[in-house]
């Protein structure tokens, strides 16, 4: 008779995220910008854990569960320099998970041209280079954690990012009070910088006549009421805008079903500054207006 009684005791407390456990996992690159999301996470109210080895994930979560109050919100920051640190990201995050946990995985990652650049900004050199060159540390730390790459439930690419741009993506992200809705940003982009390697949906809105070649709004951006007007009166936009409108609003009740958080819907022009801008202003609009949670992010918007 005594058997049962364990294994009920055992279904109480594998209950954290009914009783609010609301668990963040932070890793990626380093001199990616995991100091700055930790940051912002405390902005937002999370009790933060840098530097943590992996193998006491589960531990931290159960202690932040047992705690309450403000540790009921934890982050747990992950350092491949770590001497505890494992590649198997997603066995722990699994283990947490059978636990009764719905952690989200949050991924920092960025160019290594732009990773390059910033450790010889503060002349460090990089955690797994050894006696190798700068590219070759980074190339090691990156297959290290490819797995954990894909495996992450939103990946930030800080590579045109600045502190405070990531801090405000980080603090968009996870302010909301609903943290199990799904969150989404409408991210405006220019092609000729290449594509947002953390995009869900890439829309291209070049079928519309650039405002560069009007000399009065050239100097302008999309955020400004004589680009916007401009762009969103152009035949087809407001069709192009109410389609993905509907099947982002369509698509949203599956992912969050299938416990995605976070979608980029990444929408680009030539240099990302009329009409991508514009039209990701529109979306986003929309998008809310359909009581769904979305918001704005200008990646390249200031580049020329």
């Amino acid at each position: 008779m005594q058997e049962p009684a364990r294994e009920a005791c055992v279904d109480e407390i594998v209950e954290p995220d009914e009783a609010g456990t609301d668990l963040v996992v932070v890793t990626g690159l380093s001199g990616g910008g995991r100091s700055t999301v930790a940051r912002a996470l405390e902005n937002v109210g999370f009790y933060v854990v840098d530097n943590l080895p992996q193998a006491l994930m589960l531990e931290m979560a159960e202690l932040a569960f047992a705690a309450g109050g403000a540790a009921r919100r934890t982050a747990m920051v992950l350092d491949v320099r770590s001497r505890a640190f494992s590649t198997d990201l997603a066995g722990a995050v699994r283990e947490l998970k059978e636990r009764g946990f719905s952690p989200r995985v949050v991924f920092v990652d960025a160019d290594d041209e732009v990773l390059i650049r910033r450790f010889e900004s503060v002349r460090r050199s990089h955690p797994l280079q050894g006696d190798g060159r700068l590219a070759d540390g980074i190339a090691a730390e990156r297959k290290l954690l490819e797995e954990a790459r894909d495996q992450a439930d939103v990946i930030i690419d800080t590579s045109h990012l600045n502190v405070n741009q990531l801090r405000r993506r980080v603090e968009e992200l996870f302010s909301g009070d609903d943290s199990r809705r799904l969150r989404i940003t409408v991210l405006s982009f220019g092609f000729k910088y290449g594509l947002p390697p953390d995009a869900d949906y890439v829309l291209d809105a070049r079928f519309l006549p650039n405002p560069f070649w009007v000399p009065e709004l050239r100097e302008h951006t999309g955020l400004e009421e004589g680009v916007s007007s401009y762009v969103l009166g152009q035949e087809g936009a407001g069709e192009f805008v109410g389609t993905y409108a509907g099947l982002i609003a369509a698509t949203a009740p599956g992912f969050e079903r299938e416990g995605k958080r976070y979608l980029t819907v990444a929408i680009g022009c030539t240099g990302g500054k009329h009409r991508s801008v514009a039209i990701a202003e529109e979306l986003t609009a929309r998008l809310n207006g359909m009581r769904l949670s979305a918001h704005t992010s200008h990646r390249d918007l200031g580049r020329e």
